[in-house]
């Protein structure tokens, strides 16, 4: 895998010189990669719903703030950062039928663009910028002078720039300080579904979830189960992050090492291996795509419930009775209004 860095962009006299960047969505990461190429002296304009709630926030921020349509027929650079179940009607009817004949089109993920429901012009750019960290750390890392690591993919070179473009891009969000990646829109879709599916969230939370229930089941107090096996958790995490799994391993005791390499494969077998290959075929064939597509389409029912059942679950309301006790969370905290 190609990994860039500031020195591989020849961006002269600055980053994406001369183009006008549309951000649309003012989210997380909507906020954060246009404050970012803002700060990079990237002419940078935010397209959003009337009577959306950051219309007042990005005008306090610096920014010129239009409707989508309005930014769209100004930009050079269509960046797309409203939630995927949003994109096709988005595009459709709000972008397609006013950007200019040889604007860009840009995404963070490529799940709209390789399961079809965008479907750009053939005399269009279309290329992918995926920063690997959440809006908040995209900013919080440019300010200190640092940068989170980027992909890049390029989908449709009509241009022959596209990917210089890409490249620019992420260098003005501050990855070529770290590393940009070049990959495909494909990879990086089945990728990222998998691990949020089968390890990140999915497979985390219900690991978490199962632990917590065991003790309490054995007659464990749900106190002692949530530190166990929820709140202490960041710190092994943090320590992966940091080294990997080794570091991890070098940090822990070595009881807890022993039962690391004796038990571990008990919990994740080769049942469970065989159930995250069953989950990246759904994710491969499209299956999970369609599924996505249509339940957003019968207005979330499945979704809502679920979401619901699971606020509900008795580790919520401990949980947030301990960490009221450590106020510190709080004030650390990425999402602040919860709890």
């Amino acid at each position: 895998m190609d990994v860039y860095t500031e020195k591989d962009v020849k961006g002269k006299g600055g980053f994406l010189k001369g183009k006008k960047v549309a951000v649309i969505g003012y989210g997380s990461q909507g906020h954060a990669q246009a404050l970012n190429l803002k700060d990079s002296k990237v002419d940078v304009v935010i397209g959003l719903n009337k009577g959306s709630q950051h219309w007042k926030a990005a005008e306090k921020a610096g920014f010129k703030v239009g409707t989508i349509e309005e930014m769209s027929a100004a930009a050079d650079l269509i960046m797309v950062l409203v939630p995927d179940e949003f994109h096709k009607d988005v595009y459709e009817t709000r972008i397609k039928p006013n950007m200019k004949k040889d604007a860009a089109l840009a995404f963070s993920h490529g799940l709209s663009i390789h399961y079809g429901q965008v479907t750009p012009g053939k005399t269009t750019d279309v290329i992918m910028i995926a920063p690997k960290g959440p809006g908040h750390l995209v900013r919080s890392e440019f300010v200190q002078g640092r940068g989170v690591p980027s992909l890049i993919a390029v989908y449709q070179d009509v241009s022959g720039s596209a990917k210089q473009m890409a490249l620019e891009y992420a260098a003005g969000i501050g990855s070529g300080r770290v590393g940009i990646l070049e990959t495909t829109f494909r990879e990086e879709t089945e990728t990222d579904l998998f691990g949020e599916q089968a390890v990140l969230c999915g497979g985390v939370t219900r690991l978490v979830l199962a632990g917590y229930e065991t003790l309490v089941d054995a007659g464990y107090e749900p106190e002692m189960a949530y530190f166990e096996c929820l709140h202490e958790l960041k710190l092994i995490v943090d320590l992966m992050y940091q080294g990997g799994l080794s570091t991890m391993r070098y940090s822990i005791s070595n009881t807890a090492e022993y039962g690391d390499l004796t038990r571990g494969d008990r919990v994740i077998s080769e049942d469970v291996k065989d159930e995250m290959a069953a989950i990246l075929d759904e994710i491969q064939s499209g299956e999970f795509a369609r599924e996505w597509i249509l339940e957003n389409q019968a207005g979330r029912p499945v979704f809502t419930s679920l979401a619901r059942m699971a606020g509900e679950h008795p580790i919520e309301e401990v949980g947030k009775r301990l960490r009221a006790l450590m106020p510190w969370l709080k004030e650390q905290a990425a999402v602040k209004d919860r709890d």
